[in-house]
């Protein structure tokens, strides 16, 4: 099998559905009007509500979902073959991780900019809003360390990759205050300046190496695993706290050139070199047993590639931040659907890049020594590809590794750029942080947001209330102890599957809350079979995933393990009770023949609108 047959199958399935299913999507079942005035200038108050540029809340929304998931869990999921993890991702993105996005952020919409857990208190019952809370808050702080721990193993004793995804975060705030303060809308300019100063901080990163201009100052950025453990949740604090439009918005737009340039970049090489696919379309570990992943492809597949086909993580997002900044609620197709099916798209270049590796070569990078060693599986390119990113690859697991070295491979191969491939490593290494840290620091502020409004509506009134800085800053601490503590105290093989199940089982929420929307608007009842479909297949799939974790984890013998293994049974009983509410709400919505439409009211009165229309929107 050739990688461009896979490439090109990849692009008509997305093009294709783009143009006819999230239409009908939109025009049909949601019906999205740009009459309505969206939150952002409903609740416009310079700071979590902020009327945003379509492309530059499309770059935030982008970056935000796109963390390590699709780029990690098409890697790792390899182990089973190219085949499996192919399908998936292609199935998953269209018809499960787009519609699961493109839902939320239209009921987010139109209730004011509230969140997941507010919205299902609404809609479902004050049950679902409690368990939905619950949930979505365990299950946000697992995803955070889930995604931290690659970051770690990246960028451990890499002192160029450390400093060039380091100066990212100043390069942000400049631009943040060049677009919204000195120059405010200067997009075209403002994206420039930042793209080209990212860049130089790629190259610049290489004087850090020995006999290098800047070698003498290489130490502080040559970090070990517990000091990045605690660098990255002391910048998920400080992201949590500052103004949006200062480091988050900026920030994410940036990376999303990055992203998106590089992935275009990686296709453009792929149709170049046309590399061949070294990795079976199966393999021996299918029904287990692998140096991986630990359990059969199914249920595992699905919970190891996350969101390169669905991700109750985006939910979050989309009813976190990007509900809150988007002009037109005809963008919502774009942004949401759209943002998802490029993360598909993303998601297959990763398993691209990972399977055009030699099976030895990948089974050496993501494996430990000693589980590689049991293989029997002989290393064919692994130590030159050592020699040519200069620095040892082996035994480094996570994922990020492995993708990285593919990606620099297939660059490396296009004509005369054999000797840069130690720039194109870093760079690949600095363009999979950078995923993953604006998925943190959207994730630590929509994370902020839930626990204000849970202490807020439980306990302390006050510590709702948006701008009272004594409560954002407590709850930001308090988020970022708490994956920082995970994140600290775990490892890959301990992180990732908790991760996988925990963020599936959001979907499953999501899923079924978004089912509970379209009965209640839907013109047609048959129209919930959009979200209905894909909600069966998840939920018995990740209940599954869940059980055979606890057994894991208990086996584990360790604190850790019991720590892992008491929050799985805790997610399971949320999400089961969540299901067993929203089913008695589709009962009584299926007797009715018209729609009854969703208790936005209370959601309105939150905030007055403004008297200056916003501009483009019929007033």
């Amino acid at each position: 099998m050739n990688s461009v047959n896979l490439l090109v199958i990849a692009v008509c399935v997305y093009v294709l559905a783009y143009r006819y299913y999230s239409a009908f999507i939109s025009a049909k079942v949601l019906a999205l009007n740009d009459a309505n005035i969206t939150p952002a200038y409903r609740c416009n108050d310079g700071r979590e509500f902020v009327p945003t540029n379509k492309w530059v809340l499309f770059g935030h929304h982008f970056a935000a979902i796109a963390g390590a998931g699709p780029l990690v869990g098409p890697v790792l999921a390899a182990q089973y073959g190219w085949g499996p993890g192919f399908m998936w991702i292609l199935l998953g993105s269209v018809f499960a991780g787009a519609v699961h996005d493109f839902i939320i952020l239209f009921a987010a919409i139109r209730h004011n900019g509230q969140s997941l857990a507010v919205i299902a208190r609404r809609e479902v019952s004050p049950l679902s809003g409690i368990t939905t809370s619950l949930a979505t808050f365990f299950i946000i702080i697992v995803a955070l360390a889930g995604l931290a721990i690659v970051v770690v193993n990246a960028l451990f004793k890499n002192p160029w990759g450390l400093y060039t995804l380091s100066m990212t975060i100043p390069i942000a705030i400049f631009v943040g205050l060049y677009m919204f303060k000195i120059r405010p809308g200067a997009i075209r300019s403002g994206s420039i300046v930042g793209f080209l100063l990212v860049l130089g901080a790629v190259f610049t990163g290489h004087w850090l190496s020995p006999g290098q201009p800047w070698a003498g100052i290489a130490s502080i950025f040559d970090l070990t695993k517990p000091q990045l453990s605690v660098a990255l949740p002391l910048y998920g604090f400080f992201a949590a706290v500052l103004p949006v439009w200062l480091l988050l918005a900026p920030r994410d737009y940036l990376s999303t050139y990055m992203k998106i340039g590089t992935i275009f970049a990686l296709a453009f090489g792929i149709l170049i070199v046309q590399p061949t696919i070294n990795m079976p379309i199966t393999t021996r570990f299918m029904d287990g047993g692998g140096p991986i992943i630990p359990g059969p492809w199914w249920p595992y597949l699905f919970i190891t590639i996350a969101c390169g086909a669905i991700s109750g993580f985006h939910a979050l997002i989309s009813a976190g931040t990007t509900c809150k900044m988007i002009e037109q609620e005809s963008q919502a197709r774009m942004i949401a659907y759209g943002g998802m099916i490029t993360e598909g798209f993303v998601a297959v270049m990763a398993i691209i890049s990972a399977v055009v590796l030699m099976p030895g070569d990948y089974f050496a990078i993501n494996s430990p020594a000693a589980v590689f060693a049991k293989l029997g599986i002989p290393t064919v390119e692994l130590k030159e590809l050592s020699r040519l990113v200069e620095m040892d690859v082996a035994h480094r697991p996570g994922g990020a590794v492995s993708l990285a070295v593919g990606m620099a491979h297939i660059f490396s191969n296009i004509g005369g750029m054999k000797h840069l491939m130690s720039y194109w490593y870093q760079f690949a290494i600095m363009f999979e942080a950078l995923f993953i840290l604006t998925t943190i620091d959207a994730g630590t502020r929509v994370a902020r947001y839930i626990l204000q409004d849970m202490l807020g509506t439980y306990l302390y009134a006050p510590l709702k209330q948006a701008n009272w800085w004594p409560g954002i800053l407590f709850t930001s601490a308090i988020v970022s102890y708490f994956w920082g503590y995970l994140l600290y105290s775990g490892d890959v093989a301990s992180i990732w599957p908790l991760f996988g199940v925990a963020n599936q089982l959001l979907a499953v929420i999501a899923l079924s809350l978004g089912t509970t929307i379209i009965l209640k608007i839907a013109p047609k009842k048959s129209y919930a079979l959009i979200t209905f479909t894909p909600l069966v297949f998840l939920a018995v799939t990740v209940l599954l995933a869940g059980v055979m974790n606890i057994q894991m984890f208990f086996k584990r013998g360790d604190a850790l393990g019991t720590t892992n293994g008491t929050i799985s049974i805790a997610l399971i009983i949320l999400v089961v009770v969540t299901l067993a509410d929203s089913i008695r709400v589709w009962m009584q919505l299926l007797k009715t023949d018209k729609p009854v439409g969703m208790n936005t009211e209370i959601a309105f009165q939150s905030c007055p609108v403004n008297s200056n229309p916003p501009p483009n929107i019929p007033s």
